[in-house]
């Protein structure tokens, strides 16, 4: 639709962010979230109407058209509301602060998320999705409105006395102090392992039941929990539902990369909207999978998301993407589905016969109106007997259908694209593949990691040094949250243990200062998520690891790697007041931090350092740093290059040797990759 036909413009046609646009030329006299949209509530005495999404978010879209482009809605909000639109993507320090709010008043939260705030901020109603005629139990949206203005004119006092508790609870919420009679941490994790036992599907993999979210915590603690102790139950819960998500529709066959969630308990039917945070925690998982058991198939699929966001997802000077939608040309997942016909068409009968028998294909369709998603429904080794034909005959027609289909796909409409470049989300996905590029011994990924890292440098840092959190269309943008710290600090120690470049070590020890600076509680311990900021109403604390970790577990990690690659104990000292501020809630609900639970689990477990001395280029080095990405050891640490604790255990001359080190209590040196392999093997 062109411009004209919208409509006039509204003032988020100024706005760089994918999802205020979308919204610009909404019938709704929108503001962005500032000082203005505030001064006219006050100056006018009118309640906020806060509409809070993301620009890949089905059901966000679904709101707009439905609502915000209906003209006698946008009249109600007009004459009763100022109406602010915000991006949760750009502001994630207002959406955690509304969302909590939400969840508290409801009981659920999610997106679109609409909340009614007073002048001052403080929201006294709220709620998720609004249909425009009375449904699912919910009044229609103009009513709601209606409502609300009424109860404004009425009511008011008892609505601000209603926002005013709310806040207060929040905040107290907040500013709760660590109590000193706490369960002990292991026995916290112990809890947190038991609640995933309890709730694993063995069936299917996964824990609950329908939808299913990957979650990758989870993940990490199940495969932590076995490093550390050994224990093949938590071990084989995480592999069995790695093999099941990769094999199911959530996972794209064709394209490669994960969808966002199953909207069914078999992993088979996508929400199909594809986000960067979980490409990225993903290939850590089937990196762990691969290292634990050295089976190919979780390394080609590590090779699969990681070769999807390079060719989707990446812009020509380096940074990645955030998210791809659901939706193509108003139709959620049909990029991605197909009809049986289609097959024949493209491939011909007796190929088409076999990719339907392969990936569930059927005449009447396993989605909606007939499409079908592919999935895994029998192994290659299946079809080759059932067809009769060999193994390798059955993979090269398999491939070049998946190629063909492949084709046909990239030429319809896409799906939309959200282009901003977080630096939170990038930090994360420099991290999986500075990691991938080792274990997986293809550099191309660790070039791939330091191109993003470097785009990162030359424009999320501005003139003064100080980190921001979003660029796009040239504009980089909002002071760094916590998120953005964290995030990137765990990508660079990735990318320091990857190439050994001690530039990126030193940028994640400055940001590690900066990040003190601006967000460190020294009152109470743990890392608020922004800065002081006259536009919120609370600075709070993320305190869950949800689809994606919270900065504070990550924190807790950094700060343990940091501790012992820069030897400031200082660090340390901060990663166990964040533990002890968060200890009392994990106490309470064990399974909302698994992240956090593997950062106690590193504290209070033996860690393992490895340094190599030598010439970073020597040949006998990087063998041995193809052995260490080998093993599955998820405390430990790999030291080489420009460190003054790898120069206190070099050799004399540009002589090789790997020192494996327990608490920095070194063993002899070995000077080869395979007596290096050796110890290892009986070390881990």
């Amino acid at each position: 639709m062109s411009k004209e036909k919208m409509g006039t413009p509204n003032r988020l046609v100024h706005e760089k962010s994918p999802y205020l646009q979308q919204h610009a030329y909404n019938p709704v006299d929108w503001f962005p979230w500032g000082e203005e949209a505030f001064a006219k509530a006050r100056d006018e005495e009118k309640p906020i109407f806060l509409s809070i999404g993301y620009s890949t978010c089905h059901w966000c879209h679904v709101m707009e058209h439905e609502s915000f482009e209906d003209e006698a809605i946008a009249k109600i909000l007009r004459e009763h509301f100022v109406a602010i639109k915000v991006d949760r993507e750009e502001r994630p320090d207002i959406d955690h602060i509304y969302m909590t709010a939400v969840q508290a008043m409801t009981g659920s939260g999610g997106w679109p998320m609409t909340v009614f705030l007073a002048p001052d901020l403080k929201p006294f109603f709220g709620g998720t999705y609004f249909p425009p005629k009375a449904a699912y139990g919910r009044p229609s949206f103009s009513q709601l409105l209606l409502r609300v203005a009424e109860l404004w004119r009425t009511e008011r006092a008892a609505l601000l006395e209603s926002g005013e508790m709310l806040s207060k609870a929040i905040a107290d919420t907040e500013a709760s102090g660590a109590d000193s009679e706490i369960a002990n941490p292991r026995e916290v994790i112990g809890d947190a392992l038991q609640y995933l036992r309890r709730n694993f599907d063995k069936a299917e993999g996964g824990f609950g039941g329908a939808p299913k979210f990957p979650r990758p915590v989870n993940l990490d603690l199940l495969f932590h929990d076995f490093g550390v102790t050994g224990n093949v139950e938590s071990r084989d819960m995480a592999l069995f539902t790695l093999r099941k998500m990769a094999d199911g529709g959530m996972h794209d066959h064709l394209g490669g990369g994960f969808h966002r969630y199953s909207v069914d308990k078999l992993w088979r039917v996508s929400h199909f909207e594809k986000m960067l945070y979980d490409q990225a925690q993903l290939v850590h998982s089937y990196l762990d999978a691969f290292q634990i058991t050295q089976d190919v198939f979780f390394a080609d699929v590590a090779h699969d998301v990681c070769n999807y966001v390079l060719r989707d997802m990446t812009h020509a000077e380096g940074g990645f993407f955030s998210a791809e939608d659901a939706d193509s040309e108003g139709v959620e997942g049909t990029f991605y589905v197909w009809e049986e016909d289609e097959l024949r068409n493209a491939l011909g009968t007796e190929n088409a016969k076999i990719i339907a028998y392969l990936y569930g294909i059927t005449t009447s369709g396993n989605f909606e109106h007939g499409k079908n998603v592919l999935y895994v429904n029998h192994s290659i080794e299946d079809a080759a007997t059932e067809f009769g034909l060999s193994e390798d005959k059955m993979r090269e027609i398999v491939n070049a259908s998946k190629a063909a289909l492949f084709a046909i796909r990239e030429r319809r409409p896409r799906p939309h694209l959200d282009d901003k470049i977080q630096t939170s989300w990038n930090g994360m996905m420099i991290g999986a593949l500075a990691r991938t590029g080792v274990v997986l011994d293809h550099p191309q990924y660790t070039t791939a990691a330091v191109h993003a890292a470097s785009f990162l440098k030359r424009n999320l840092v501005n003139g003064v040094g100080e980190l921001l959190h979003r660029w796009r269309d040239g504009e980089s943008r909002y002071t760094a949250y916590l998120d953005d710290y964290a995030f990137l600090i765990a990508g660079l120690i990735e990318l320091y243990q990857s190439t050994f470049d001690v530039q990126w070590l030193d940028w994640a020890v400055k940001l590690q200062v900066s990040q003190n600076q601006a967000l460190w509680d020294d009152t109470l311990g743990g890392y608020f998520m922004s800065e002081v900021s006259s536009d919120q109403l609370l600075r709070m604390k993320n305190g869950y690891d949800g689809a994606e970790p919270s900065g504070n577990s990550i924190s807790v990690l950094n700060l343990l790697k940091l501790t012992e690659l820069t030897e400031a104990a200082e660090h340390s000292a901060q990663a166990d007041r964040t533990i002890q501020y968060f200890l009392p809630r994990i106490a309470k609900h064990p399974y909302a931090m698994p992240e956090l639970l593997v950062g106690i689990s590193r504290r209070n477990s033996s860690s393992t350092q490895i340094i190599l001395t030598g010439p970073l280029t020597n040949e006998t080095l990087v063998a041995m740093q193809r052995v260490i990405a080998s093993h599955y050891a998820p405390s430990q640490l790999v030291m080489a290059g420009e460190l003054d604790v790898v120069r206190e255990r070099a050799p004399e001359g540009d002589k090789v040797a790997a020192f494996v080190c327990h608490d920095f209590i070194c063993e002899l040196p070995v000077t080869s990759a395979e007596a290096l392999d050796t110890l290892l093997t009986k070390v881990n």
